[in-house]
């Protein structure tokens, strides 16, 4: 069977391998696929969308899909059934990444089922797949007939050794001082998301803007790959039914009652309640008889008249749905150490918004085991985030963390791991945040409240983090814009964009954006960047009247670590034949004792949650790596009885020969009478030989008898 393959190829520089784009040879029967390849590394791409919308759709029903091979790393899968699964929390945070860059570029009459689905079916363990993706799928729309205002593509930005790099190695990422995933088009940025080590707002759009020039040229690459192909006419994108006069009607009944609601300061619950009464008032003077088309548009229509409303209001008075101003920051409270049985925990409130978090201090062996086809190994810092329905005051079935849950908590986490102590911190970390109430930004109260569970905990952080939720409110028309601190849920949905910003007093440690607009103006960002700031300081100085540092010990009830350094030698002797040694200790003790290997050293952790339990651990394998020190006295137990001495044990594990001649200054004749095996004997360690020999002596001890007077001859 023959095909007809396309290529391009973008030249990346700064010694990386080129990206190669192809299309024509695998998946045809896709509506668009492309095979992206750099080095070792391939991205198989591709997107499907229905022909028509499903009745009565109003949004576009898009999902994306970011899958491993396992066979891409030469690697079987764990687990029972030893094949690709559900997707791990790792991949679902590459589809959001792929999700949030792709979706505000679909025309938004635009409502037809639509899957994109990214698999990695081979890799280069040098070459990172998430910064590639959102490239391949976008390459796939491209040379598709898919209705699309693009193209798109994403690329990491790092700065390492103080130099801005595109999508740099996974050895060199490890020495990185910013880390971004930035996406956008060739006129404007539409995503970034990533983690710092406390920057500046310059240098963060500095790197932002460096990402851009890379995203261009990967974008032209896309439209030549297209034009190579054959541009195709792009299918049918109006899926909504329009009706001027009935559009025209529910403005002109309802837009004033609307936006006298939207600047009375309600609750967000009060809001809810009168806007649907307004919007029922209205559908009402409609009679019954309401087609499905009709009730269609009535829902969106109104929709448009809450959505001009709330945003008039901000641009041309000012005010927010809450009353306030585009700079103040809700009310906020905050309390420690609410939870008596946790080992840290904190409440964050700010508004109408609510987190309960814990922190739980484990053991190594809490540590999570990454089992994916790119990264496995262990994690020793987690972090999880719980959305439940009453946080909104709604009902629906608790089905687990869904990928909102995950992208929220990797913010998260992301920013306080950039405080957490150093490699002397022998703990795994759980924190979890438990959103009791939501009204905007509850992964920031996350941060807030991390920062506080942690201090609680007496986890010696670097600094206290707090967070905020930018929004942005435009017209492009007039021009105007108005940039809003600490947005409501709703100035989310009917904003422009949605930029959380974390941060210590020092700098920037995290971020996420992402924009529904065109042309976001460089100054605008940096302006929101320094209103976040202030935010954000404001947000720490009210912690701060809470608890301001870590405390100086752990709570009484949390486990203790202690950790200790053997020789590499000791480590199978700690462990014992078939784990027989380790397993005794922590039965006896009541600790639990992990050993590992590294850098040639055995690290031996062992934690329990009494003093006396560690300690008695403790005793156990000191004993076991001690070694004998010549001149040292030993009491030491009789092994074994031989012709010619006693083999005594003077360390577990450790016997050295008493010779018959070492055990008491008189001449000794025969061993018989002088021990049974078991007897405690005194001894000294007199020598070690070429061998690890032990000489032991017990006439050194004792004291030397005199010498007896020899008879004078006659």
């Amino acid at each position: 069977m023959s095909y007809n393959e396309k290529k391009v190829t973008i030249e990346m520089g700064g010694g990386l391998a080129p990206i190669e784009l192809s299309t024509g040879k695998l998946a045809k029967q896709a509506d668009g696929s492309v095979v992206l390849k750099q080095g070792a590394t391939m991205l198989l791409a591709t997107v499907v969308s229905a022909k028509e919308p499903k009745p009565g759709t109003d949004f576009l029903p898009l999902s994306v899909d970011y899958q491993e091979k396992y066979a891409a790393t030469g690697r079987i899968p764990g687990g029972f059934l030893r094949r690709e699964a559900r997707l791990s929390d790792y991949e679902v945070l590459i589809s959001r990444l792929i999700d949030r860059a792709l979706r505000p570029l679909f025309p938004d009459t635009y409502h037809a089922d639509t899957q994109v689905m990214v698999s990695l079916i081979s890799a280069d363990k040098e070459i990172m797949p998430d910064a590639l993706a959102g490239l391949a799928a976008s390459a796939a729309i491209a040379v598709s007939d898919i209705p699309f205002n693009g193209p798109i593509s994403e690329v990491r930005v790092a700065k390492v050794d103080g130099q801005l790099v595109i999508n740099p190695t996974v050895s060199a990422l490890e020495n990185a001082s910013l880390e971004f995933i930035v996406a956008g088009s060739a006129q404007d940025i539409v995503m970034v998301e990533g983690e710092c080590k406390e920057i500046s707002e310059t240098e963060m759009v500095e790197a932002i803007a460096f990402a851009h020039e890379a995203i261009k040229k990967q974008v032209a690459a896309q439209v030549e790959l297209a034009n190579l192909v054959g541009v195709k006419e792009k299918r049918n994108a109006e899926h909504e039914p329009s009706n001027p006069e009935l559009r025209d009607a529910i403005y002109a009944a309802t837009y004033d009652q609307v936006y006298a609601i939207a600047k009375s300061g309600s609750s967000k619950h009060d809001r809810t309640e009168k806007f649907a009464e307004i919007g029922k008032a209205f559908f009402e003077t409609l009679g019954e008889e309401i087609d499905d088309e009709t009730a269609f548009l009535l829902k969106k229509y109104y929709h448009d008249v809450q959505y001009d409303a709330v945003r008039n209001l901000v641009l041309d008075e000012g005010i927010r749905l809450d009353g306030r101003d585009v700079r103040t920051v809700r009310p906020i409270w905050t309390e420690v150490d609410y939870l008596p049985a946790a080992h840290g925990s904190a409440i964050f409130t700010r508004g109408e918004t609510q987190s309960l978090t814990s922190v739980t201090l484990g053991s190594k062996d809490d540590e999570q085991m990454i089992d994916g086809a790119f990264f496995h190994g262990y994690n020793k810092f987690l972090l999880h985030y719980n959305f439940p329905a009453f946080s909104t005051g709604e009902v629906r079935p608790n089905r687990g963390p869904g990928r909102r849950e995950v992208g929220h908590g990797n913010l998260a986490m992301r920013s306080l791991k950039q405080v957490l102590p150093g490699e002397d911190n022998p703990y795994t970390i759980r924190v979890v945040s438990d959103i009791l109430e939501s009204n905007g930004s509850s992964s920031m109260a996350t941060v807030c409240a991390g920062t506080l569970a942690l201090m609680d905990a007496g986890v010696k952080i670097k600094a206290p983090v707090s967070g905020i939720a930018m929004g942005l409110i435009t017209d492009e028309k007039t021009g105007k814009y108005a940039i809003l601190s600490d947005i409501l849920g709703d100035e989310d949905h009917l904003g422009d964009m949605d930029f959380k910003v974390t941060g210590t007093e020092k700098g920037i440690v995290g971020c996420q954006m992402d924009l529904k607009i065109n042309g976001l103006k460089w100054e605008v960002l940096t302006q929101a960047l320094d209103q976040a700031k202030e935010a954000r300081l404001h947000i720490l100085g009210e912690m701060a009247k809470t608890i301001t540092q870590p405390r100086e010990d752990y709570k009484p009830h949390a486990p203790r670590i202690i950790q200790i350094i053997i020789d590499k030698e000791f480590i199978g002797a700690v462990i014992g034949p078939g784990g027989k040694i380790i397993q005794e200790m922590q039965r006896e003790t009541g600790a639990t004792i992990s050993i590992e290997e590294v850098d040639n050293k055995g690290v031996v952790q062992i934690f329990a949650d009494n003093k006396e339990s560690i300690d008695a651990a403790l005793a156990r394998i000191k004993a076991i790596t001690a070694k004998p020190e010549i001149g040292e006295v030993y009491e030491g137990k009789v092994k074994t009885i031989m012709p010619f001495g006693a083999f005594v044990e003077i360390m577990p594990g450790k016997d050295g020969l008493l010779h018959i001649s070492e055990i008491d200054w008189k001449r000794l004749e025969t061993m018989d009478g002088v021990f049974k095996e078991g007897d405690m004997v005194t001894v000294k360690l007199l020598d070690i030989d070429k061998q690890g020999k032990l000489k032991l002596s017990r006439k050194a001890l004792l004291p030397r008898p005199p010498k007896e007077d020899k008879p004078k001859e006659g």
